[in-house]
């Protein structure tokens, strides 16, 4: 990680943030918009070009951003991440935990297990992951906030969603278990939120025939996560990002 200051301007500033899947739709809006704010935001994700995109996007608006290219489903990748903040800050005010992969569209009776397995991995375990190895720096913020990205179908089964939809439920109980396990111990705020149709690649994905003009852009959902953690909230709560397209 390189050393970057943390001497912007914003009602975030001197913030640390990280967001998980930041390079490219929902999770790159949203380190854009929380760089914006001032927050300093590290930036995670597979490929190293994508991040490196929009680490030079928020420095050329006056934001600072770290790249952390890692793979989450890797053994010792989490640990090594948090180990480095906890190196260069000692603290993790803001976690948003974006990072997710669409399995195949199809009846329960034919959900292939390796992809079932791999969307299990990294919807569900790497989360759990994430906020054992980050709890303890994000205890040491004076106002830690984790914003865990879902889908409705976590809540709201439909046909052919099975997979996915039961690697929301689980991330969603997880987070929900989470806040309350810390909300008596820690300044620490849990929130869920349900972006809806958003323009994004998976949702390119599981609606190929939609034109994606019809839907939102990621960055009014990037905004809505900004206001979430500007100010205080209510643990555990959940909310739906705007319809404004």
């Amino acid at each position: 990680m390189s050393a970057e200051n943390l001497e912007a301007a914003g009602p975030l500033a001197g913030k640390v943030a990280l967001v998980t899947g930041s390079s490219r739709g929902i999770g790159a809006a949203t380190a854009k918009a929380l760089a914006a704010a001032g927050a300093h935001v590290v930036l995670t994700g597979r490929t190293v070009s994508d991040l490196e995109a929009v680490e030079d996007a928020i420095h050329n608006t006056g934001g600072t951003a770290t790249i952390a290219p890692m793979n989450l489903v890797e053994s010792d990748s989490i640990a090594r991440l948090s180990s480095a903040i906890a190196e260069r800050w000692d603290q993790l005010d803001i976690l948003v935990l974006n990072a997710a992969t669409l399995p195949q569209l199809t009846p329960v009776t034919q959900i292939e297990a390796k992809s079932f397995n791999q969307a299990l991995t990294l919807n569900v375990l790497a989360n759990q992951v994430l906020l054992a190895s980050l709890d303890p720096l994000l205890k040491r913020s004076t106002a830690g906030r984790v914003i865990g990205v879902t889908s409705s179908v976590g809540s709201q089964p439909r046909p052919y969603w099975g997979a996915y939809g039961a690697t929301k439920a689980a991330f969603e109980t997880l987070l929900t278990c989470y806040g309350q396990e810390v909300e008596k111990i820690s300044s620490t705020r849990v929130a869920i939120l349900d972006p809806g149709a958003t323009r994004t690649q998976m949702r390119a994905r599981a609606y190929p025939g939609e034109d994606p003009q019809t839907v939102k852009a990621p960055e009014v959902v990037a905004d809505q996560i900004v206001d979430m953690v500007t100010v205080d909230f209510d643990n555990l709560h959940r909310e739906r990002a705007s319809t404004n397209a």
